[in-house]
């Protein structure tokens, strides 16, 4: 966006790089898929759509629903037959909303490790959400093939370096410790995406091979998660794709009233103006009928 001043965004904590799990040198691990083309997942004329599997206890919206690896690869499964483009699996909670926990490199790979394998199966490309370089090293190892940050690559300092070594496709969300009302958000995100794309390039990570995420919910009062939705073609300006995940926020429930899963209405709502503003991808837990909403509103769009 022209003319738009970088002020510097309140810096997470440090970076620290995370040891590797001795599950993560397992030498008997398979060798890694050649890394997905960005170009070519998003030249499909269309909006993709990514399906969310939250292999945890304590997700802010279905905590608890696929802990068991049946229910879950059942889960991944259905999302795929309904329309999923990208599957998302996620084994520690990022709540947007405060009181997540964090788990253990080992923790998170035993929640993953009887799941992820399974849903790579799938044939859909399929990202692993995950701040720890180790975890995502693993991920990549058995079948994932994109890499979803929501520390924008600014939490563990090993984490850019194995992006940009295995090339594959990286998400990089803007998040904060904690909302603040009183900055301009639109100014803040600018500020910490300009320090994770100069994160991404002094590792080597090729530009083509990154999307942008807003971060919608997460350290933003409802109000400043508002003002993204409708100001998300400023970010266009870095010249790079746009992934918005606003399924279920609570953002939502400030202006109609309502728990998670009751905010579908609300979840479609939102993901049509993302992908009128320019959003490439949207990362939901309603796939059939985000699905369905996306080509009513593009068959509608044709018939002007």
């Amino acid at each position: 966006m022209a003319g738009v001043a970088l002020t510097a965004a309140p810096r997470p904590r440090d970076a620290i790089a995370m040891p590797l799990a001795p599950a993560l040198t397992d030498p008997s691990a398979p060798a890694p898929r050649p890394p997905q083309s960005l170009a070519a997942l998003l030249g499909r004329g269309r909006p993709l759509v990514m399906g969310i599997l939250n292999v945890t206890p304590d997700s802010f919206s279905d905590g608890g629903r696929f802990l068991d690896p049946t229910i879950a690869i059942g889960h991944a499964r259905e999302m795929a037959d309904q329309g999923a483009d990208i599957l998302d699996i996620g084994a520690e909670s990022t709540r947007p909303y405060g009181g997540a926990r964090p788990v253990s490199a080992d923790d998170e790979l035993a929640r993953l490790a009887p799941v992820l394998p399974a849903v790579a199966g799938l044939g859909l490309p399929v990202s692993v959400d995950t701040i720890k370089a180790g975890v995502a090293a693993w991920a990549l190892d058995r079948g994932a093939g994109i890499v979803n940050d929501v520390w924008g690559l600014q939490r563990d300092a090993a984490m850019a370096p194995l992006v940009a070594r295995r090339g594959v496709p990286v998400i990089v969300m803007h998040n904060r410790d904690e909302a603040d009302a009183s900055i301009d958000i639109m100014a803040d995100v600018n500020a910490f995406f300009a320090r994770s794309l100069a994160i991404a390039e002094g590792a080597g990570i090729r530009r083509d091979n990154i999307v942008l995420d807003p971060g919608i919910g997460f350290g933003k009062t409802p109000e400043q998660s508002l003002i993204c939705l409708a100001r998300l073609a400023e970010f266009k300006h870095f010249g790079l794709p746009l992934l918005v995940g606003a399924s279920r926020k609570r953002f939502i429930n400030s202006v109609v009233p309502s728990p998670p899963t009751e905010r579908i209405g609300g979840s479609l709502a939102s993901h049509l103006i993302a992908v009128e503003q320019g959003a490439a991808i949207v990362r939901v837990h309603d796939v059939k009928e985000t699905v369905q909403a996306l080509r009513i509103a593009a068959a509608i769009e044709a018939a002007r």
